[in-house]
């Protein structure tokens, strides 16, 4: 696995990989946080949360990453795999900051109808993204 100092290298490069426009009102950034975040949904601590969008009106609006749940999860994956897995999140995480800003919810329903997958023991599909 690679260490946090190198996915907060590539995370910056995919972070350039997005229009100007995709940060209006993320006054907070994107974040790396070494924890591994479990879902509290998960039944066996088998559900991992990779980011997440967050909006505070104290801390504004801001994306977090969770190095952690990276690393339990993809630990054996090639680089290039990694990076791929980590810009799916990053940009399933940017649709949430932009269907916000919109005033929509597609995105919390699709992920909400997901965990209501799994609570019934049911393959949970690929995260969607921008």
């Amino acid at each position: 696995m690679i260490t946090i100092e190198e996915m907060e290298q590539i995370l910056e490069e995919l972070a350039e990989e997005l229009p100007a426009e995709f940060y209006r009102e993320l006054n907070g950034g994107i974040l790396l946080l070494p924890e591994t975040k479990i879902s509290p949904e998960a039944k066996k601590n088998d559900l991992y949360t990779m980011g997440q969008y967050r909006y505070n009106p104290s801390m504004g609006r801001y994306i977090v990453i969770y190095y952690g749940s990276f690393e339990a999860l993809y630990a054996a994956l090639p680089t290039e795999n990694l990076k791929q897995k980590l810009r799916e999140v990053l940009r399933h995480e940017f649709t949430h900051h932009l269907e916000d800003l919109a005033g929509e919810r597609d995105l919390e329903k699709e992920d909400e109808a997901e965990l209501e997958r799994y609570r019934y023991g049911l393959p949970m599909k690929p995260i969607r993204r921008l």
